[in-house]
């Protein structure tokens, strides 16, 4: 009789071992090849926009090295983000930072905390294409996070592009309650 139960028992954790198996497979699986044929074409679009707005909005007005590291910045738009990643499979904000110099002949430390050490402090106000900012996103004073300044708008509202842990690579602005509370300082490295 103890054996009957045992046997039964054991088949009943077979089956939903497998049940439970099964259905985490096919979630993963499928959710997958959703997100891809989601991100694809919007990647593509929001690249293309952006660098459109990008040759128009400086018009001679930025330095071509920082032009160039803008559009260098722009064509990772979309990509996701990813924990300690510096490549356009994923990356975190220093590493996007770092990679996004590098290819422009400027070496960055590859932690932000790091990369907020070096260059010279400006104010906000001072602000221009190329600057870094950092941030405090778990509260503190201790640097958390980094973003490279894309633009000034007309009305002195900063716009940065960045590796958003939510987002991946977007381009946010300052004026974001969000990024304005989590706001620590800028620096200019070039």
């Amino acid at each position: 009789m103890n054996e009957r139960i045992f046997c039964r028992n054991q088949s009943i954790r077979n089956v939903w071992l497998l049940s439970a198996f099964s259905l985490l497979a096919v979630s993963c699986g499928s959710s997958k090849k959703i997100a891809a044929k989601k991100n694809t074409a919007y990647k593509n679009t929001v690249k293309t926009e952006n660098l459109r707005k990008l040759d128009s909005r400086f018009n001679g007005r930025v330095s071509k090295s920082i032009n160039e590291l803008l559009k260098d910045a722009e064509k990772y738009l979309g990509a996701p983000y990813k924990f300690g990643g510096s490549t356009s499979s994923g990356f975190d904000c220093s590493g996007f930072a770092l990679k996004v110099f590098e290819e422009n002949s400027y070496k960055l430390p590859r932690r932000s905390a790091d990369q907020a050490e070096t260059g010279t402090d400006i104010d906000i106000k001072e602000a221009k294409p190329g600057d870094l900012l950092f941030f405090a996103t778990a509260g503190g004073t201790k640097v958390s996070h980094v973003g490279i300044v894309h633009d000034i708008g007309n009305d002195g509202e900063v716009h940065f592009i960045h590796a958003s842990t939510t987002k991946g690579v977007i381009i946010s602005s300052l004026n974001d309650a969000y990024w304005n509370k989590a706001y620590l300082h800028a620096k200019r490295v070039l």
